[in-house]
């Protein structure tokens, strides 16, 4: 009966918190939690987040890192969306790719499989642009080339937009990412 007692009376005050928090309209976000809505938006964890930054302005907060792909900048409200985004690819990540190449060459001549696999990835061709797109799409994701099949990057004169479609793990992905910046403006996976 005591035991009823404690659990109705936690049920009753949990209500009341829970009613209290929906009454205040000006509730507002830690710094901790804006941080945690940025890195979630790069697809970057704790580890791979350095020099991190966060500013707080009357309306928003101003947060920038660092992770092995490239430089965030963010301008979220204080109610956790995100008002601007900004992405800058470092340079020492065209130098990381490159060192992964070469592990892979020399997988193809351990086995027949593998080099099958290589062969049917490396049958389609892009130019510069594309490959930067679909670069910009996989780092988005948190995924390298290897890890995907059937990509495609297709560009869209008229908005002046890269759509990159890849599967991973037999999930779609479609990416769009700007010409200009190579900034990924979207994704949608199905």
């Amino acid at each position: 009966m005591v035991k009823r007692r404690k659990r109705n009376s936690f049920i009753i005050l949990a209500s009341a918190l829970l009613l209290t928090g929906c009454v205040n309209s000006e509730l507002e976000i830690t710094k901790n939690d804006i941080l945690e809505v940025a890195r979630d938006d790069a697809n970057a964890t704790k580890k791979e987040c350095s020099n991190i930054s966060i500013q707080e302005d009357k309306k928003y907060y101003t947060v920038s890192f660092d992770t092995t792909t490239g430089s965030y900048d963010y301008k979220i409200g204080k109610d956790g969306i995100i008002q601007e985004r900004n992405y800058k690819r470092s340079n020492s990540d065209e130098a990381k790719e490159v060192s992964t190449i070469a592990p892979v060459e020399e997988k193809k001549e351990e086995t027949k499989t593998e080099t099958k696999k290589e062969e049917k990835k490396e049958s389609t061709s892009f130019d510069e642009n594309q490959q930067a797109a679909i670069d910009a799409a996989l780092a988005n994701a948190g995924l390298g080339q290897e890890d995907v099949t059937d990509i495609g990057c297709t560009l869209d004169e008229a908005t002046q937009q890269y759509t990159v479609t890849f599967t991973f793990q037999d999930i779609h992905n479609t990416a769009i990412v700007d010409v200009a910046t190579f900034t990924v403006l979207s994704s949608i996976q199905s």
